[in-house]
C-alpha cells in the first residue's frame, strides 16, 4: 500500500491477483507482437529496407534503448526479473524488424514549440527533476495549471492559453517524461507518490498554498494525474476540470474494447522496450492515429502541430517516460480514509468542485464512467461537447473555452444608480439604488444541485 502523508485520502494498490493477471496478459500480448512482426518480415522481406523502427528517432539524438527501466522496490507492475524474461523477445523483434516507413530527420523543433506567442518559456528544478512550462497572463493573478494528455505536451493547450490568460496566470507544464521536461527512464520515478509530490512542490514554488489556491485543468493522462493531485492536496485547489478522463477508481474498468488505448494496450505497455519500439514504427503512425482530428482538416496550422508531436516523440527515450505512466497508474486507486467509520458519506467525497467534460463521439471512454465518477464527488457537473471525440478542447475550442470561463471566472458585483425621478412624492424624493449581482460559473448552481448532467448543446447527443 502506498500512502501519501498530508492528503485526506489513501493511494492504495490493486490486489496481487489483479496485478498478476495484468502481468500474464502482458506476456501474451508481447509474444503476439513478436510473432506478428516476425511473420510480417518473413512475408515481406522488402520491409527490411524501410529503416529500423526500434532505435532512436530521426536525427535529433537517436538515443537507443534505455537499460535502466526497472520495476523494483515493490512495484506491483512487471518486476525486474520479468523485464529480463521479456528482453529476449524484445531483442528478437529488433532483429526481425517490422513494417516501418523511413522517418524524415527531425533535428529542429517546429516554430510552434519555441514561439513566445503563447507565453514565456521557463524551467524549474523540483527534487532534481527539471520541469519546462509556458507561463502567460497576469503574474499576480490566480494560477490555472494545465496538465496535458498522452501522447502530447504543453502545446496541446494552444487554444486555451490565450483565452484563460485574460483572467488568470496560466501555467502550461510539460509533465515529467514529456516535452522539454526531464525524462527519467526508471519506472519507479513515475509512481503516483513521486508524481503528485513533485507537482505539489512545483505549485508551491509558484506561490500556491492554502491561502492562494489554484485551478487545475487536465486532459486525458493529465486529468488522471490531476485526480490524484486534488484528492491528496485538496486545500490547494479551488476547482478541478477533468477533460476526457473519469475518476481513476472507475477509469480502468470502463475502457472501451474499441479504443486504441484499451486494456490490451495497457497490458502491452507493461513490457519493457517493446512498446517504445512499436510506437516508433511507420514514422510514428501512433501520432496520426491519436490526432486524426488534426489530419482531417488538412490545414497547415493543424499539420504543424502534428509535426510538433512527432518531434516531441521522435526518440526512444521520449516514449519511455511517457509510457511509464501506464506502467504505474493502472495499479493505483483512491480510498477515503474515513470510509469504514464515517457516518456521513459526503465527508468521504472529494470536496473540491469538479467539472467533467467529454466529447459526445469519444470512443476512448464510456459515458457511464463519467456518471459513476460523480459518486466520489460532493459537487460535480458533467458536460458533453457535441461533435467532439477525445480532444474536445482542440475540436471545439470556443465551446470549451466558454465553458471554462463560465465555470472558473467569478464576476464582481455591479452597482447601478438609476436616474432620480422628478415626482414630488416620497418615492421620487428618495434615492433609488438598485444593486444587481450576476454570478457566473457553478458557484450558485453547484450549491443547489450538486450533480448536474448537462450537455452543452442537446441532451440527446449521448442518450441515443
Amino acid at each position: 500500500m502506498a500512502v501519501l502523508v498530508g492528503g485526506r485520502d489513501n493511494v492504495v494498490s490493486i490486489s496481487a491477483a489483479e496485478s498478476l493477471k495484468m502481468l500474464a496478459f502482458s506476456v501474451v500480448w508481447g509474444s503476439w507482437i513478436v510473432v506478428k512482426n516476425a511473420a510480417a518480415r518473413a512475408v515481406s522481406p522488402l520491409w527490411s529496407n524501410c529503416g529500423g523502427g526500434g532505435g532512436g528517432g530521426g536525427g535529433n539524438g537517436g538515443g537507443g534503448h534505455r537499460n535502466d527501466v526497472d520495476g523494483d522496490d515493490g512495484q506491483t507492475g512487471v518486476g525486474a526479473d520479468d523485464d529480463d524474461a521479456v528482453a529476449t523477445a524484445t531483442t528478437a523483434v529488433a532483429t526481425a524488424g517490422g513494417p516501418a516507413a523511413r522517418r524524415a530527420p527531425r533535428d529542429r523543433p517546429p516554430p510552434c514549440l519555441s514561439t513566445t506567442v503563447y507565453g514565456t518559456h521557463s524551467y524549474v528544478k523540483v527534487k532534481g527533476v527539471k520541469f519546462h512550462y509556458v507561463e502567460c497572463g497576469d503574474p499576480k493573478g490566480m494560477i490555472v495549471l494545465l496538465l496535458h494528455g498522452f501522447p502530447s505536451c504543453w502545446i496541446s493547450w494552444h487554444h486555451q492559453i490565450p483565452t484563460l490568460s485574460k483572467h488568470f496566470r496560466v501555467i502550461a507544464v510539460d509533465l515529467k517524461g514529456f516535452g522539454d521536461s526531464d525524462k527519467p527512464s526508471a519506472r519507479k520515478s513515475y509512481r503516483v507518490e513521486n508524481l503528485v509530490n513533485e507537482l505539489s512542490v512545483f505549485l508551491s514554488m509558484l506561490g500556491v498554498d492554502d491561502n492562494n489556491k489554484c485551478h487545475v485543468i487536465g486532459h486525458d493522462l493529465g486529468a488522471l494525474l490531476g485526480w490524484y493531485l486534488v484528492h491528496l492536496w485538496p486545500n490547494c485547489v479551488s476547482k478541478f476540470v477533468a477533460i476526457s478522463c473519469p475518476h481513476p477508481n472507475v477509469h480502468w474498468e470502463y475502457l472501451p474494447p474499441s479504443s486504441f488505448f484499451n486494456k490490451n494496450w495497457i497490458c502491452f505497455s507493461q513490457l519493457p522496450y517493446l512498446p517504445e519500439m512499436d510506437a516508433l514504427q511507420s514514422d510514428l503512425k501512433i501520432i496520426n492515429q491519436c490526432y486524426q482530428h488534426l489530419s482531417k482538416t488538412n490545414q497547415s496550422d493543424d499539420l504543424s502541430y502534428i509535426d510538433a508531436y512527432k518531434y516531441t516523440f521522435s526518440r526512444t527515450e521520449d516514449w519511455t517516460g511517457a509510457i511509464n505512466y501506464f506502467r504505474n497508474l493502472p495499479f493505483y486507486r483512491i480510498e477515503p480514509r474515513n470510509s469504514n467509520d464515517s457516518l456521513n458519506k459526503e465527508e468521504d467525497m472529494l470536496q473540491v468542485p469538479c467539472l467533467l467534460i467529454t466529447g459526445s463521439k469519444d470512443v476512448s471512454v464510456q459515458m457511464e464512467s463519467f456518471i459513476k465518477s460523480t459518486e466520489f464527488l460532493k459537487t460535480s457537473t458533467v458536460r458533453i461537447i457535441d461533435n467532439a471525440t477525445h480532444f474536445p478542447h482542440q475540436e471545439q475550442p470556443k465551446v470549451v473555452n466558454d465553458l471554462l470561463i463560465s465555470y472558473l471566472v467569478r464576476v464582481k458585483v455591479v452597482e447601478k444608480e438609476l436616474p432620480r425621478q422628478n415626482s414630488s412624492g416620497l418615492v421620487g424624493r428618495m434615492k433609488d439604488i438598485v444593486s444587481s449581482t450576476v454570478q457566473y460559473g457553478n458557484t450558485l448552481k453547484d450549491s443547489v444541485q450538486k450533480r448536474n448532467i448537462l450537455p452543452t448543446t442537446v441532451m440527446t447527443s449521448w442518450q441515443n
